[in-house]
């Protein structure tokens, strides 16, 4: 893997980069569609590709261990081969989803166990066995196993938190160092700092993970509940610590206003289930502010969902008929939904890095982000 920065934008830390991988070039700043088990859920590979276009997915080791189980998905080649998708895949180690069993499962040192969702059934995760469930997935990008703290947390357990993550992260490292991918081609290890919205420890953590010299550094432990002014804040912070010549991802993150700050602030990758899990319940990103497709209002509206898309689904279909297909409940409402949405999202960071280049980013997201917070 390799990255190269293109383009650093004159008034803010916003950067245009190229991240290659085994399946390909991605553009940054990019937003990763969540394909958590294996699926972006109500479309099919060649809408995420053609329709979306997506450069890279990502999938969870969570999801994917329980249900088809890691075996299956290495019989069948990995990941790629298994949802015939030939694009770049990053994969969750989990850790997050762990953090939200917090009454089905007990953090020590060993690792994490837990009791699955879905039958009660008894399982151990470890900073070892999750780089060993990644190598079986086969995702171009895995990550470290880490514990996710909650907001609020005091500061004596994130501290504890964060040592325990640290020492994780080196445990992982090294099973990493001595393992093999298994279908190919190289994989990448991503490190995840934490902290909570402790401003020295964030500096600690960022500080230890520079130190190992990885491919690509991760940010977690935001957008759990926090202000989103604590996210700008604990973003400025790493990236400012963070290697300049790797790709920084914050994880998580978040609605089209906070990839737009966070991209100003030198944030290179994103990833979020809003687009599409809103776009199943009828809330819309558009360019001009957020729409409840479900409301009254839209009825009789024949315009196009947004007419400053460049997605042919945006622009076919109108807020009429997509409304229609919500109230009857037929399932190509979510289909459209959540294409226009990831759409919308790719286009966003598609013309960040445009206007990067250009030198005219930090006034185009200037006037942008009020539109994007209004509720139409």
């Amino acid at each position: 893997m390799s990255f190269k920065l293109v383009s650093q934008d004159p008034k803010s830390k916003a950067r245009a980069g190229t991240l290659t991988t085994a399946h390909g070039e991605i553009q940054t700043p990019i937003f990763m569609p969540v394909g958590t088990q294996a699926t972006v859920k109500s479309l099919t590979q060649d809408q995420i590709k053609d329709d979306v276009k997506a450069q890279i997915i990502l999938g969870n080791t969570y999801h994917l261990y329980l249900r088809p189980g890691t075996k299956i998905i290495e019989q069948a080649g990995g990941l790629h081969k298994f949802m015939a998708w030939d694009r770049p895949i990053l994969t969750d180690s989990g850790g997050y989803q762990v953090y939200s069993l917090s009454d089905i499962r007990k953090i020590k040192e060993e690792g994490a166990k837990f009791s699955s969702h879905i039958d009660g059934s008894k399982h151990l995760f470890t900073p070892e066995n999750v780089v060993d469930i990644q190598r079986q997935i086969g995702a171009d990008i895995i990550m470290a196993f880490d514990e996710c703290t909650p907001y609020p947390c005091d500061y004596k357990y994130a501290k504890k938190s964060l040592g325990l993550t640290h020492r994780w992260l080196d445990r992982g490292i090294k099973q990493f160092n001595e393992t093999e991918p298994l279908h190919g081609y190289e994989q990448f290890w991503a490190p995840i700092v934490q902290g909570s919205t402790y401003k020295d420890l964030r500096k600690q953590s960022c500080e230890y993970i520079a130190s190992k010299g990885k491919e690509i550094n991760a940010i977690g432990g935001l957008s759990v509940g926090e202000p989103h002014e604590e996210i700008y804040a604990m973003t400025d912070i790493c990236t400012d610590i963070l290697p300049t010549d790797k790709p920084r991802y914050l994880m998580g993150v978040g609605l089209p206003e906070n990839i737009l700050e966070c991209i100003a602030l030198g944030i290179d990758m994103f990833d979020c289930v809003l687009p599409t899990r809103n776009a199943r319940h009828g809330l819309l990103y558009t360019s001009q502010g957020v729409i409840n497709i479900k409301n009254a209002k839209w009825a009789d509206d024949f315009s196009p969902i947004d007419d400053n898309s460049d997605s042919k689904y945006s622009l076919t279909h109108t807020k009429a008929y997509l409304r229609h297909l919500f109230k009857v409940s037929e399932l190509l409402a979510c289909t459209i939904a959540s294409i226009h949405n990831l759409r919308f999202y790719l286009w966003l960071v598609e013309t960040a890095r445009e206007k990067i280049i250009a030198g005219e980013f930090e006034a185009w997201k200037t006037a942008l982000v009020p539109k994007l917070q209004t509720r139409l």
